[in-house]
């Protein structure tokens, strides 16, 4: 269920007088707080988790930890820089910052 159609639901519930506005109100509020997504606290869990493999490399490990980090294979990852790299060599050079300043696991 979304969140509109659960603040929808309370809505319905208190126009047929089942929750009083004061009820309503904490509903509401409880529901908001508890859907409101803190962006900053899983992007800087992802950033800080993230590190070099050392068991699935080819090169630094670059691919391998990214893998590890967003859940696919790590094939998925090499295609990926492979195919930045023969356009006009993008994927090299962020494979070569993320080789330097990531530290390995």
């Amino acid at each position: 269920m979304t969140l509109a159609e659960e603040l929808n639901q309370l809505a319905d519930l208190r126009a047929k007088g089942a929750l009083s506005e004061e009820e309503f109100t904490r509903a509401k509020e409880r529901l908001l707080h508890s859907a409101a997504p803190h962006p900053g606290d899983s992007l800087t869990s992802a950033v800080s988790a993230f590190r070099r493999s050392r068991t699935d490399r080819w090169l630094g490990g670059v691919c391998g930890g990214i893998a590890r980090s967003t859940g696919t294979e790590a094939w998925v990852w090499r295609l990926i820089f492979t195919a930045l790299c023969i356009w006009a060599g993008a994927g090299l050079l962020v494979y070569l910052l993320l080789w330097i300043f990531v530290p390995a696991d």
